[in-house]
């Protein structure tokens, strides 16, 4: 059991990609705290999680875009599991779509406090302990919107972006605490911010990304057990030592990066990063 009696708690468990990994973790022979916002669908998840093993599965509504949710929702995690040892913030979602000047300003900034401001105060309130133990694990979702522009979805890319770019921070910040953050990219995932895409329709998220969804959808895009397996590797002891890297689920070797820690760990290489001309072949700047 590659997680046994280690303690998780992962946010936007109730449904997608989170359950997922709930019940990875779980299977695994993980103790799960799961939260989301919807209560009718949290309790549906938590009965499914509980029946893949012997470990403890538990669950409690929280917005992570509330401080006061996420404080409650951390003192709760430690009391009913007995500490922690893995964090994982997945809740998320697309926002409003359509071109910035067009779109409701509030749900805009709600995007942001929910991708963005609700991981940064997750790993705030969690942080502390996993230091007090000198050992921990925090995995981020992020995805495509992190690396490439995504027109008519700014507050999603802006705030995926964020994310990585704090992770990348954190892990420095936590090294000596043999604290390990690191950020995922699960692939093209069939969940329900796709269908929210098909519903807004080409005039709102553009022709050329709601093409590429229309085919994803029928083509049954990335399994969701690929990203939860990436994620099993990182909360496990197997992926120690690697740190502030944004990983590929679908694209990158993770499962052969402790062979590599050494490149690892004194290059840039799966992160965040600017381009110079000269890396293009070019003779300027």
């Amino acid at each position: 059991m590659k997680l046994a009696n280690q303690r998780a708690l992962i946010t936007g468990a109730s449904q997608g990609f989170g359950l997922a990994v709930a019940r990875a973790f779980a299977a695994e022979g993980a103790n799960v705290m799961l939260c989301a916002r919807n209560t009718e669908q949290l309790a549906n998840a938590q009965r499914e999680v509980a029946t893949l093993g012997k470990t403890r599965v538990v669950a409690m509504r929280a917005d992570v875009s509330n401080a006061d949710d996420v404080q409650r929702l951390v003192d709760a995690t430690l009391h009913e599991l007995g500490g922690l040892d893995i964090v994982v913030s997945n809740a998320g979602v697309y926002g409003p779509k359509g071109p910035i000047e067009d779109v409701d300003w509030d749900e805009w900034a709600q995007a942001i406090a929910i991708n963005l401001l609700g991981t940064v105060m997750l790993c705030r309130a969690t942080v502390p302990h996993l230091k007090q133990q000198n050992r921990g694990k925090i995995i981020i979702l992020s995805g495509g919107g992190a690396t490439k522009p995504l027109p008519y979805l700014s507050a999603y890319a802006a705030s995926k972006a964020g994310v990585v770019r704090f992770g990348e921070t954190l892990a420095e910040e936590t090294r000596a605490w043999n604290i390990d953050v690191n950020m995922v990219a699960p692939g093209a995932l069939n969940t329900r911010l796709l269908d929210q895409v098909l519903e807004a329709g080409p005039d709102k998220v553009g022709r050329a990304f709601y093409e590429q969804s229309r085919q994803q959808k029928e083509q049954g895009g990335t399994p969701l057990e690929r990203g939860a397996d990436l994620c099993v590797f990182l909360a496990s002891p197997a992926s120690d030592g690697i740190t502030g890297k944004l990983i590929s689920a679908v694209w990158d070797p993770w499962a052969d990066l402790p062979r590599h820690l050494a490149d690892l760990q004194s290059t840039d290489i799966y992160t965040l990063r600017r381009i110079a001309p000269r890396e293009r072949g070019k003779d300027w700047g």
